[in-house]
């Protein structure tokens, strides 16, 4: 008789998470479930990444709320340190030191044994590109070794999820593009990542899930396509372009919930601020019917994330009103 299987505990749980530095809010009232995966967790400096990071680790403890990670507390468990494998932004690596010497000591502190150490260091460095160099002195590798390094050391233990925390900072073009295609592999090995950075178009080259955090919350959790959609929702520029697009402008002046008109010095488009882009969409298409006005295009900004991210900062600011509900988050393909 065949037992069912298990199911995979899930990868993290926030429950109204917050993290207080004296009157500094790090963290704010996040609330979230992520199934097993690979997330982008994107922000600008300060937004809250590296304290988020802190608490799934167990490095920090919430002011506020629960965490858990593989379906526990992180904090002062030895178990999650083996399940976490963490890449940090800051150098952490001696510069008097061998990259196998050091990866070797850190799987020793992990309980392997020597000889099982020194070959997996071995495997992990050659993995990350560092085989004709892991016995010279990490003082003398550039940033982007370095950096391989420290990928080298988070995984060197075989972990169950991956954090890397601005893994592309200070990285040649080279470089991004061989930290990227390292990720990828691990992300098709049904490995979990949670990928913090600044740089959306980084993060999306290795995973489609995103977590946008900023100010210390979380605006937005979906894959690239369901953020997109999200456009539809928010405060936006829409650019109408066609031969009539000057008279389309003296209707939609007449409007009230339109926020400005610019036309171009030709008249062969205009550019619509507005609160309600669907709005809009239907008012153009009752003046085409009505009118028999004549369009060649609508573009919005719905191809591009770091729009949406700037246009979830500026709601987040208080700059607009409006009521966005959230996304459920999927696991990268």
């Amino acid at each position: 008789m065949n037992m069912p299987s298990e199911a995979p505990t899930a990868l993290l749980s926030l429950k109204n998470v917050s993290r207080l530095y004296g009157t500094v809010i790090g963290v704010n009232d996040i609330h979230i479930d992520l199934p097993r995966g690979a997330y982008g967790l994107v922000g600008p400096n300060g937004a809250g990444k590296s304290t988020l990071i802190g608490l799934i680790t167990g490095a920090l403890t919430p002011s506020l709320g629960s965490i858990e990670v593989f379906g526990h507390n992180p904090r002062n468990r030895a178990h999650s340190l083996h399940q976490i494998g963490l890449c940090p932004a800051s150098d952490l690596l001696l510069p008097k030191v061998p990259a196998k010497a050091w990866v070797e000591q850190l799987l020793a502190l992990h309980g392997w044994s020597l000889r099982a150490a020194a070959q997996r260091a071995t495997e992990v460095l050659t993995w990350v590109g560092l085989a004709q160099a892991m016995h010279r002195p990490m003082g003398s590798y550039s940033l982007g070794m370095r950096q391989r390094a420290k990928l080298a050391q988070a995984l060197a233990h075989d972990p169950e999820l991956l954090i890397l925390d601005e893994p592309f900072n200070g990285l040649d073009p080279v470089g991004r593009l061989q930290m990227i295609e390292l990720l990828k592999q691990w992300v098709a090995n049904g490995r979990s990542l949670l990928l913090a950075s600044h740089v959306l178009h980084e993060v999306e080259a290795v995973t489609n899930a995103f977590m946008l955090i900023y100010g210390g919350r979380l605006l937005a959790v979906g894959t690239a396509s369901e953020l997109r959609t999200m456009l539809a929702d928010l405060p936006q520029e829409i650019t109408i372009e066609g031969p009539d697009s000057r008279s389309i402008a003296t209707y939609l002046a007449n409007e009230t919930w339109i926020r400005s008109i610019r036309v171009s010095p030709d008249s062969s488009h205009i550019v619509v601020a507005v609160l309600e882009p669907l709005r809009l969409y239907r008012l153009l298409n009752d003046l085409v019917h009505a009118k028999h006005f004549r369009l060649s295009g609508i573009r919005g900004e719905t191809g591009d994330l770091s729009a949406l991210f700037r246009l979830l900062v500026s709601r987040h600011r208080g700059q607009y009103s409006l009521n966005i509900q959230g996304i459920v988050p999927h696991a990268a393909n």
